[in-house]
């Protein structure tokens, strides 16, 4: 059953108040709610907090390469209905024997509203979103084999991550309400790291804060260590028992955290700390 008629956050997730917005946004208007912004900054797990908020069933679609729409709605399996009508099986009379639901068609049928997550949408071919217009638009779809329209019992909230990796299609971002996740401050990635690490300790907590967003300010990241690459670390610093103090010695040249293996994670990044090393090094 249903425990909120509006998102209001979670005790476990760490909620912006445009955050909210956002959300409340799009089941006013049903809309799909497009979240963007950094990988690692939560945005998947923003769709398990609604459902659990909002106590609705969540449904979710981890999109590949591969990933076609059609799979989202349903798959005709006529290689099964083949070899069923070779060995003279009863079950060929009946086509639906062979319709493999998707999870559209699971959340569109549903006893009750769900949460939809489309999960990193960026991630398929370009005319993905596209394919997905008309059925997240209505909220049904005809299966052909069948001659049968499916329509939504009930319209789900539909949340699609996107990590920015290509552009989405102007028709499809007209449909949508977005919002952008901005990089957490210093301030919200505390709260953050709270709700995780709730006994940890604030010299061990401030260093590592002061570390991690100085990894991030160096010009020329391939990749920024992201928020759950921050949790990583701290999980190994804890585990480790590695003080404050050692986060960086007396010698800053020292660049390089330990475990950094947590936070960069390419070695084009580490070879760039490496250097800013040795150029510290030979000023001195």
């Amino acid at each position: 059953m249903r425990q909120e008629t509006r998102f209001e956050g979670s005790q476990s997730y760490v909620t912006t108040g445009d955050l909210k917005l956002a959300v409340n946004a799009a089941l006013t208007l049903q809309r799909p709610l497009l979240i963007k912004g950094e990988p690692g900054t939560g945005k998947t797990m923003l769709a398990e907090e609604v459902a659990a908020a909002l106590g609705m069933p969540l449904l979710q679609w981890h999109i590949k390469s591969t990933t076609k729409a059609q799979q989202g709605l349903y798959e005709y399996d006529a290689v099964s209905r083949l070899r069923d009508s070779q060995l003279g099986d009863e079950r060929v009379k009946v086509i639906d024997n062979y319709i493999v639901k998707g999870v559209l068609w699971q959340a569109f049928t549903a006893d009750e509203q769900v949460v939809l997550l489309i999960d990193e949408i960026d991630k398929a071919d370009i005319e993905f979103p596209n394919d997905l217009l008309r059925e997240l638009d209505r909220m049904e779809f005809y299966v052909y084999e069948t001659r049968q329209m499916v329509k939504a019992t009930h319209r789900p909230l539909v949340i699609i991550t996107s990590n920015n990796e290509k552009e989405l299609p102007d028709a499809f971002l007209r449909r949508c309400f977005f919002h952008y996740i901005k990089f957490p401050d210093r301030d919200t990635m505390e709260q953050i790291v709270a709700v995780h690490f709730p006994h940890l300790k604030q010299e061990l907590l401030a260093k590592a804060l002061e570390v991690f967003y100085q990894v991030r300010e160096v010009s020329g990241l391939k990749k920024k260590p992201s928020t759950s690459e921050l949790l990583d670390w701290l999980k190994l610093l804890l585990a480790e028992d590695i003080p404050a103090a050692a986060l960086r010695g007396q010698d800053d040249t020292a660049i390089l955290p330990p475990l950094h293996g947590a936070l960069l994670k390419n070695e084009q990044d580490i070879h760039l700390f490496e250097r800013l090393a040795h150029m510290s090094r030979t000023r001195r």
